[in-house]
């Protein structure tokens, strides 16, 4: 449906976050082998108004002495019968997750569409492309960026290195491949949560990416990620408010190789 691909659009690829690591009540996890990041694949069901959407995988692995992620979204059931969406995006990132890389393939209703970001890192430069193979269309452009500025996926799994706080707010640079922002993240307060079935203790935080942060869409974006060394993002959730409601990933599994 329109309101489902327009969700899609201004959330990017499923998730935010970064971090300014001399922030005060921040902390890098310490590598012990059980410790984020190591090779893994998370799928997720994807709910909206009640039923499910349909799903988001992702897999990250190693590639060279970097890491790659890869997210697989796909539609399903009444949603699909509107809209299909198949949408694979793919990202390298250096050992703190910042970008090196990345390409989106979006495949949603009639749309077609290719867009990638490289990120020269020794210049501060991140260029953008996009090709509409519907419209035939195509659009380049090179912004500035910070140093060890994050992709949105890119992002979600550099949090997963940390530990914040409760109470305390962070800051980073953050980009879609348009524009980079500061954006920020808030520790909330640990919860008790409930996805599909199973109990987690968990840490949640808000970032700030909408109401013309980095997308104009006003909206909310909270994170649930497990207490433990794995960090584990069981929940994430999207609160759009009306017409479109809210948008949930609830964890379904976690495999490792």
């Amino acid at each position: 449906m329109h309101r489902f691909r327009s969700v899609q659009r201004a959330a990017g690829a499923p998730i935010v976050l970064l971090m300014l690591l001399s922030a005060p009540g921040v902390a890098r996890q310490k590598p012990d082998g059980k410790s984020f990041p190591f090779p893994e694949k998370l799928t997720y069901r994807v709910e909206w108004r009640m039923v499910t959407a349909g799903s988001a995988v992702i897999n990250v692995s190693r590639n060279g002495p970097n890491w790659q992620t890869d997210l697989h979204l796909e539609s399903s059931g009444f949603v699909s019968r509107f809209l299909r969406v198949l949408d694979t995006y793919h990202v390298v990132s250096d050992e703190h997750f910042c970008g090196i890389n990345s390409s989106l393939e979006a495949r949603e209703g009639k749309r077609h569409a290719v867009t990638t970001m490289l990120f020269d890192n020794a210049r501060h430069k991140l260029s953008y492309s996009e090709q509409d193979f519907v419209k035939n269309t195509s659009d380049k452009q090179e912004i500035d960026i910070a140093p060890c500025t994050h992709e949105t996926l890119g992002a979600l799994q550099a949090l997963r290195q940390l530990t914040i706080e409760q109470g305390k707010t962070i800051t980073f640079p953050i980009t879609n491949g348009k524009k980079m922002v500061d954006a920020k993240v808030e520790a909330r307060n640990p919860e008790k949560i409930t996805v599909n079935d199973k109990k987690y203790s968990a840490f949640r935080y808000e970032a700030f990416i909408f109401d013309n942060v980095l997308y104009r869409r006003k909206g909310r974006l909270f994170v649930w990620m497990t207490d433990d060394a794995e960090r584990v993002p069981v929940q994430l959730q999207f609160q759009m408010g009306f017409p479109i409601g809210n948008i949930t990933l609830q964890l379904e599994k976690q495999e490792k190789p």
